[in-house]
């Protein structure tokens, strides 16, 4: 197994931020944007991928949300968790590696402190999951896991797909951002469809800037168009996230 990576074993990139107009920026020491945040409401979702990430919200009952657990690995610009958090009203925990990530969110983006309903943890995310308090405890799971190059994500494995499905309840969803000049979405798309079956898959089409979410659930469903675009609309009404568009853009893989 490998060992833990902490602050004291490796040289994490540089964390800063930029502003243009009413956003600001997360960087990892480069140009890359590894998040974003509106500087007037900084609890919304900006950049449209990030908005994806949240179609998991098409498998509950909105009045549900408040009883959920909303689980990061990967915190970025801590865009989605400050949504479940602030928006939704779940119990949110998030798993970050890098501690300057955390402290620049803490400064930058309005990520508030700990507390009943929110955790933070600095740890390997590939790791932390694997511990047997986290198991079937999350509902909507978010992976969003790149290094300062946003090359390609940080774990893609078979070995770490599985434990993603072990972290789900029986309802649960997770969403995953696939991106990267050195990233292959089949592959990946593969790996995904092994660990929780190929009927659990769903994607959306990639946006312009190449992300491309992808939604697997622990227990395959094939809810009718009726269903999925009245949760559309409640979650567009509730939330202000655009729900209906997703529908036109977002089916099974098989």
């Amino acid at each position: 197994m490998a060992k833990k990576q902490t602050a004291e074993t490796v040289n994490f990139p540089e964390v800063n931020f930029s502003d243009y107009g009413d956003v600001r920026y997360l960087h990892l020491g480069t140009l890359w944007v590894q998040g974003s945040m509106l500087l007037d409401e900084p609890y919304l979702l900006e950049l449209e991928y990030v908005q994806r990430m949240m179609a998991g919200l098409l498998f509950f009952d909105a009045l549900t949300a408040p009883k959920l657990h909303a689980m990061q690995l990967g915190l970025g610009s801590a865009a989605l968790t400050k949504f479940c958090y602030k928006k939704l009203r779940t119990t949110t925990s998030a798993i970050e590696i890098n501690p300057q990530v955390i402290t620049a969110c803490r400064s930058w983006f309005k990520l508030p402190k700990d507390d009943k309903r929110l955790i933070v943890i600095e740890a390997d995310a590939g790791l932390e999951i694997q511990k047997s308090q986290h198991r079937e405890t999350v509902d909507l799971l978010h992976v969003d896991l790149y290094d300062h190059e946003a090359a390609a994500p940080v774990l893609d494995s078979l070995e770490f797909y599985e434990h993603c499905y072990q972290l789900l309840k029986e309802n649960g969803v997770m969403t995953v951002n696939l991106f990267g000049r050195n990233a292959s979405y089949e592959q990946s798309l593969a790996k995904i469809a092994e660990a929780f079956g190929p009927q659990a898959l769903w994607a959306f089409r990639p946006t312009k800037e190449g992300n491309t979410v992808v939604l697997a659930q622990r227990e395959p469903t094939r809810p009718e168009r009726a269903e999925l675009l009245l949760r559309a609309a409640e979650i567009e009404s509730r939330w202000g996230l655009p729900a209906k568009k997703w529908l036109r853009l977002f089916k099974p893989v098989t």
